[in-house]
């Protein structure tokens, strides 16, 4: 399902920043800082490294963008997370006065765009900042905004791209720092090789295996493994997106698990509801291994690298070992 935010609720959020205020909002989710930052309290809010460097505060709208933030900009960087609970479904995040608060005090942000995160479209507009870079990931990657498939991070090109433009950006708010920057950036992109390796092996090994899936979360990573998603398009954009499928995709699905043309049954593990409950149960009677896959980075225990590993390595071991892993 694609984000949908109420445009009332990004209001009630502007107009609460407006004097750091506000009844009745909702709730905002907590904004931790990403694995890997560092940092001590200075005065007024600032924060400092042990060098008494001041650090740059940033934001990633989920957080796999704010870990590599975090991985990139290393003790320079306070990296925070506004989406970031594997148990929580994401698109019902609303947007709230801390978030824009959160978003207003930011040097750098890193949004996914495609619709996945409009919201933080409207908060950056309601909190300007000539101080604020803004790297949306669609826009980077010169991806059309008929691009069916907003799930950027799960494609092996979208992170390398991510921490290089990462690097640069953060090079011109911190210039004494820009080698830092690029070396981590490069460490960063190197250690994606042991999940570059495991795709490669399994394409090699593997190629053309038939897959369903509930919605297209993992589409890019099945891609690059080679495997071949025989589930309708239409099936996995309506379930996306919140619609009801039809009548005969909905067929063809079951008949795709019930009749066993698949090795693999894969689903979204943040989002279910009955009907994709009802096809992990029927794949579930027909011995179909099955995988959840996550929208937000799991938390703790994960960083970007070693998340996208276990996805293709739980991927591997259902097509291997035919063993289910719905949860990381």
């Amino acid at each position: 399902m694609l984000l949908a935010i109420a445009a009332a609720l990004v209001a009630t959020a502007v107009l609460a920043f407006g004097d750091g205020t506000g009844s009745g909002a909702a709730a905002s989710p907590a904004v931790p800082a990403a694995r890997g930052t560092a940092g001590q309290p200075g005065t007024s809010g600032q924060e400092t490294t042990a060098q008494n460097t001041p650090v740059i505060q940033a934001i990633g709208a989920e957080n796999q963008y704010a870990n590599v933030i975090a991985q990139v900009g290393g003790q320079y960087v306070r990296a925070g997370a506004l989406m970031s609970n594997p148990n929580t479904d994401p698109h019902t995040f609303e947007a709230s006065p801390a978030v824009a608060r959160q978003v207003g005090q930011a040097r750098l942000v890193v949004q996914n765009g495609l619709g996945y995160d409009s919201f933080m479209n409207s908060i950056e507009s309601a909190t300007p900042s000539a101080n604020r870079v803004v790297i949306d990931v669609q826009q980077l990657l010169r991806l059309p905004d008929s691009t069916p498939n907003p799930h950027l991070w799960y494609d092996p090109g979208t992170m390398p791209a991510v921490a290089r433009a990462i690097a640069a950006d953060l090079s011109r708010i911190e210039p004494a720092h820009a080698a830092y920057f690029a070396d981590n950036a490069d460490k960063f992109v190197g250690s994606l090789g042991a999940w570059n390796g495991a795709l490669a092996s399994f394409a090699k090994s593997h190629k053309n295996v038939k897959i369903a899936c509930t919605e297209p979360v993992a589409d890019y990573l099945l891609q690059a493994a080679g495997a071949d998603n025989v589930t309708p398009w239409s099936f996995q954009a309506d379930i996306m997106n919140g619609v009801d499928p039809s009548p005969q995709d909905v067929a063809t699905e079951r008949a795709l698990l019930a009749d066993r043309e698949v090795s693999v049954f894969v689903y979204n593990e943040q989002v279910t509801d009955p009907l994709t409950d009802s096809l992990i149960a029927l794949a579930d009677s027909r011995h179909i291994p099955v995988v959840g896959v996550y929208e937000t980075m799991p938390e703790p225990g994960y960083d970007y690298q070693s998340w996208m590993l276990a996805e293709t390595s739980a991927l591997r071991r259902a097509v291997v070992n035919h063993t289910s892993a719905e949860h990381l």
